[in-house]
């Protein structure tokens, strides 16, 4: 069986709060996704999250609110072709081909241990190691 995972971006002050309804273990909303496996959009994304409306509502026309986006970011399709995910994969690639490199902060014992983790994220993360 294929497994896909999805990531969504969902815009709360569009969702109609007369549509929330209380559960045994907390507030939800009904909402439906649509996506589309074969091809992102201009923007990198694969779909749309759309708020769900009565039966009623549906039969007489109405279309719920479209709430957000969402991203296919992995895809397990035995022996299928995957899909170009904005470079997901290829930073995933990028981050394990670096992991077992060490850099020039973690020569030394005292200075600062920089973990260069993703090019494209603008932000390094660093440890400071104590000697003793």
């Amino acid at each position: 069986m294929a497994k896909v995972g999805v990531s969504l971006k969902i815009d709360v002050t569009k969702i109609d709060k007369a549509r929330l309804f209380k559960g045994q273990k907390g507030t939800y909303l009904d909402a439906t996704v649509f996506v589309d496996l074969g091809e992102a959009d201009q923007y990198g994304n694969h779909g749309m999250i759309t708020q769900d409306v009565t039966k009623e509502e549906r039969q007489a026309g109405t279309r719920g609110e479209i709430l957000g986006n969402c991203k296919v970011f992995y895809r397990d399709d035995q022996g299928q072709q995957e899909p170009n995910y904005g470079g997901y994969q290829q930073a995933q690639a990028n981050h394990a081909a670096r992991q077992n490199q060490p850099t020039p902060g973690q020569q030394g014992m005292n200075g600062p241990q920089v973990t260069d983790f993703d090019d494209e994220i603008p932000f390094r993360q660093a440890h400071y190691l104590i000697g003793g």
